[in-house]
Parts: C-alpha cells; sequence; structure tokens
C-alpha cells in the first residue's frame, strides 16, 4: 500500500486465503487487519470484503500514534541535538505518585533533557522514573537519542502506550521560558504516563513543545 502495488478499491482475498499466504493463523491476520483498519489504510465491510483506501497525508506528529521526539524531529526532516541533560536522584511527590504507582517520598530518578533541531531548543522533557526500575542505568551508560530505546536496549523494557494529557503551561513556566526564543512562539505541554506492554507504568513526563516547530493532529471520526 505504501509503494502504490496495492491502489485503492483493491480488494483483499478471503480471510484463510491470506492467513495461509503468509503462513499465521487466521487470529494473527485478522488482527493485523485491525491494526491497518485503525491506523486508516482499508475498510472492513463485513459480508462484503476488504479494501485498500486512499491515504491520508502523512502527518509526523499525528496524535493517533506514539512517537518518540526523536521519531518526530526525523520525520519532520530536522537535525536533533541534544541541549542539555541532567540526571538526578529524588523523592516522589504526591502528583507522581498518582500515576507511577508509588509512594509519596519513594525514591524516583528525574532525567531532564532539552532538545535542539537545527541550532534551535525545540523542545524540554522531564522525565520521572521509579529508583525501582532505572536504578544507576542513567548514571553509567551514555544516554541520547529516543528514550523508548534506551529503555528497550538497556532495561529490556518496551513502551507500547502512554496516557495524556494535553495542556498549555503558563507563560511564568521557566520551561516556557526558556524555549520562547521568538516573540511568536507558543508552547504546548504534554503530561504522559507511559506504560510497558503489560500496562504497568514506567514513566511520567512533562514534554513541553514549541508550536512553531511541532504540529499535533488527531482524527476524528463521526
Amino acid at each position: 500500500m505504501d509503494r502504490g502495488l496495492l491502489p485503492p478499491g483493491y480488494r483483499f482475498p478471503s480471510e484463510p486465503e491470506m492467513a495461509a499466504k503468509f503462513g499465521v493463523s487466521r487470529e494473527t491476520f485478522r488482527a493485523a487487519v485491525k491494526k491497518l483498519e485503525e491506523e486508516g489504510k482499508i475498510r472492513v465491510q463485513h459480508g462484503v470484503g476488504t479494501f485498500v483506501i486512499r491515504q491520508l497525508d502523512h502527518v509526523p506528529s499525528n496524535l493517533n500514534r506514539l512517537q518518540s521526539t526523536s521519531e518526530m524531529l526525523r520525520a519532520a526532516g530536522l537535525q536533533e541535538s541534544d541541549r542539555h541533560q541532567t540526571v538526578r536522584h529524588g523523592e516522589c511527590t504526591e502528583e507522581w505518585a498518582a500515576y507511577l504507582n508509588l509512594k509519596a517520598g519513594d525514591p524516583v530518578v528525574i532525567l531532564e533533557r532539552g532538545r535542539m533541531a537545527d541550532g534551535e531548543p525545540v523542545m524540554t522533557s522531564v522525565y520521572i522514573l521509579p529508583k525501582s526500575i532505572a536504578g544507576r542505568s542513567f548514571d553509567s551508560a551514555a544516554f541520547s537519542g529516543s528514550l523508548f530505546q534506551f529503555l528497550e536496549h538497556e532495561l529490556g523494557i518496551t513502551i507500547r502506550k502512554s496516557h495524556t494529557e494535553i495542556k498549555v503551561p503558563p507563560a511564568s513556566d521557566p520551561y516556557v521560558k526558556s524555549l520562547a526564543v521568538h516573540p511568536d512562539t507558543g508552547v504546548l505541554l504534554m503530561q504522559q504516563t507511559h506504560y510497558d506492554e503489560n500496562n504497568f507504568p514506567v514513566f511520567y513526563a512533562y514534554d513541553y513543545f514549541r508550536n512553531d516547530v511541532f504540529r499535533f493532529w488527531i482524527d476524528r471520526m463521526r
């Protein structure tokens, strides 16, 4: 579909035929079809068939898909670099405890990162991870690029989804001030709890995005 080999209107063979073609169970193929339908690539008409539909233009920051900041910057054709990075150990606050299944005062690791693209600051993130998960991984291992990949490679943890609250932070927020490099620069804040494959909370994040660099979209259907 991405290469245009299966044009809009193409009707897939039956489910048993496709499962046999790829050497998978019908349940596995059915799950793949459901995923493609959720991504807006196919239309399933029960009793009629499964059809390829016209693809919308690719939007790098579509909120339907969980992406790391590194992925979004690369998709936008921007050269990423870290502006600054600090790691410190602290105690869990009441706010973080509610999202991370911890108690206030439990040990946490706090990672703060400033991100740049094409020589300008574009994003700041504050990540809070339970000490029971992070240990001292961020003290001993060089960390750059995607946090998702770091967690997967260093700790064997795969992030599968996030629960996200979108806010407009006040201009007095110090992270907003650090990103306001132009008079008309606005900042969007996402407060996110990230979960692993077992729906266990792995880290909480405050992600500040410059709105003149990042544009976020979500598809709404009726």
